[in-house]
């Protein structure tokens, strides 16, 4: 699961085998079973995830209990509450595993050790956050313009498999429509 990383961290910055030692010893392997929680809001987050297998959601859940999926994480994405755990402050917001999961465990301390300690880490962590980031407004823009149909369609193009992964209601809560709603898209 480390080669899983290393790769993952290469796409974007080469890495000598001393390098991805010092890396791979930032980290710590975590199993989570389905329906388990990497974050549960009200709680502190201790570190960042990297999804080695299976699939998790980020869920928003407002006063009236209503849940506001932000996003899904698959194998070789990072999620998180990263306001919660940047700041250091109680989450906001909600991980929960969809499936079976396992994950490397980056704590806050061990993620400026690492950056300060292998400054091209810095660089690839500061591409990923751009691209998230990115991918953040595209979602808000296409939330903010776009119909159900449309918000669907890109969801297809840009994640097919997550449409075969995600029961049908979890998939109408992240694309803002109901369920019947998306089984007439869907069909």
């Amino acid at each position: 699961m480390y080669q899983q990383l290393r790769k993952h961290i290469e796409k974007i910055v080469p890495l000598s085998d001393e390098d991805f030692e010092f890396v791979s010893t930032h980290f710590l392997v975590k199993h989570y079973k389905k329906h388990q929680f990497l974050v549960q809001k009200g709680e502190i987050v201790p570190f960042n995830y990297y999804v080695v297998s299976g699939l998790t959601k980020l869920v928003y859940t407002d006063d009236s209990a209503k849940q506001h999926i932000l996003a899904f994480a698959m194998e070789d994405w990072w999620d998180n509450d990263f306001q919660a755990y940047y700041t250091k402050t109680k989450a906001t917001l909600s991980l929960e595993c969809l499936e079976d999961t396992t994950v490397l465990c980056l704590s806050l301390d061990n993620y400026h050790a690492l950056c300060a300690g292998l400054p091209k880490i810095e660089h690839f962590f500061l591409e990923k956050v751009t691209l998230g980031f990115l991918a953040a407004q595209r979602r808000i823009l296409t939330l903010l313009t776009s119909n159900a149909a449309a918000r669907y369609e890109q969801l297809i193009k840009q994640h097919p498999s997550l449409i075969q992964r995600v029961p049908k209601t979890q998939l109408a809560a992240y694309l803002g429509v109901s369920r019947e709603t998306l089984s007439r898209l869907s069909s």
